[in-house]
Order: C-alpha cells, then structure tokens, then sequence
C-alpha cells in the first residue's frame, strides 16, 4: 500500500495561531494570564519504552505528517494500539486457542497460537533484531525512508523473522492502525478528532437522517461529537 493511497481519504486541518496582546505600561496594568498548558499525554499500559518507540515510528509511517494530518504517533494511535494490547483484546479474550496451529488460507484469518499481545511483543523484537544485524540500529532510529523500505518487506512477506510471519504482523499494525485513527477518542486515538474533522463525520449521534437531504453532494458542516462529549 503506497503512501498516496494511505493519504487520499484525508483533507487539511488547519492549525490555529496565536496573538498575544500588549499590556499598557504602568503598576496598575493588568498581567498577562499565563498560557494553558497542554494536557499531558496519556502514558504507556502495555508498551515498554523501546516497544513505544518502534510503534510510533511504525504509526507514523503508515499515516504521515503532512499538510493534511498530524503523523499518526501525534493521532494518538499509538496509544490506541497501546490500550487494545493491554485490555481483553490483548489478552485474546475472543480467540479461540486449543489448536491445532497451522498455516491457514487469507479467508481463515488469524491463526497463530499467540495473543494479540504476544504477537506485537515478539513481533517488535523480531523487526528491531533485523533492523540492528542489516542497519546498525533499532527500526525507530532509522531513516524515514529504511523504514517504509522494512515495512515494504514485511508486507511482501520478503522479510523472514523467526516464530511470526512477518506479513501477518505488518497487517494487524496497519489494520490497528487505521482502527485507532478513525475511532472514537474514547478509546485513545484520532486526538481532538482530527480523522473525523477531515472526512466531516458527525460522530457517535447518528440522528441526521433528515438533513440528508439538505446536505446531498456538500460537506455536512456540523461539530463531530464523541463519546467523551456526551459524559
């Protein structure tokens, strides 16, 4: 999947300025407010440092900065990654795991006898091992261009890495990926809703069924609502 393909969906966010005002000179002018500090970003669950690292280089590849979107690490979709890897989902709460294990057809799905977890923490190894016997140093340290050079390899399934096929690894990152950008900011990505202001999708309040016809073939220009919103 090349880069324009990843990036055609989405449409610019503008970034906001500020000006500052000047205060009149004297004892009695009034101070300047301090400025807001930004929220501090949330901290890592399931993700050590060194594993952190590599997902947001990772994310950021698949979803680049550019004059559409922030980079898929400043998304959040790290964090979403993060939060689904420490919660049921990780845990393979879902799966079905008594075997036996062998390689199944694309129709099958998932057929590893590892966790969702598991998988991303072999997975990560794995890659980072490659990245240091050919390059000299972890993936999150190499070039942007080394980078999509590794994933392409990954997703050709031209990369070989010892207990996970390299290709099924690369498509549980792209498809978590793309989950965390577009989901609800509940669940930790798409941050300040940014995938939702570029496609103009309302939110979680599906209750536009009568202004569809006033909004046919335009940009319907209401505020996107989350779930965060609504407690």
């Amino acid at each position: 999947m090349s880069n324009d393909d990843r990036r055609s969906f989405l449409k610019k966010v503008g970034a906001l300025g500020g000006i500052s005002a000047i205060a009149p000179l004297g004892p009695a002018a009034a101070q300047p407010a301090p400025a807001a500090a930004d929220p501090p970003l949330p901290a890592y669950q399931f993700f050590s440092p060194p594993e952190a690292a590599f997902i947001e280089a990772a994310v950021d590849r698949f979803i680049p900065a550019d004059e559409l979107t922030p980079g898929g690490a400043d998304c959040g979709v790290a964090i979403f990654i993060d939060r689904q890897l420490a919660g049921a989902w990780g845990a393979g709460a879902r799966l079905y795991r008594q075997g036996p294990w062998q390689t199944g057809t694309p129709q099958q799905g998932y057929q590893l006898p590892l966790t969702p977890a598991e998988l991303y923490r072999r997975g990560i190894a794995a890659v980072n091992a490659h990245c240091v016997s050919q390059h000299g140093r972890e993936f999150d340290r190499l070039a942007a261009d080394v980078q999509i050079a590794v994933l392409k390899s990954m997703e050709s399934a031209e990369l070989a890495l010892e207990e996970i096929p390299a290709r099924m690894f690369f498509e549980i990152m792209l498809q978590n990926a793309m989950e965390g950008f577009f989901a609800d900011p509940l669940y930790g990505g798409n941050r300040d809703k940014v995938s939702w202001k570029m496609i103009g999708y309302p939110g979680v309040i599906a209750i536009y069924s009568e202004d569809i016809k006033n909004y046919l073939n335009k940009p319907y220009d209401a505020d996107s609502t989350s779930i965060l919103d609504l407690v």
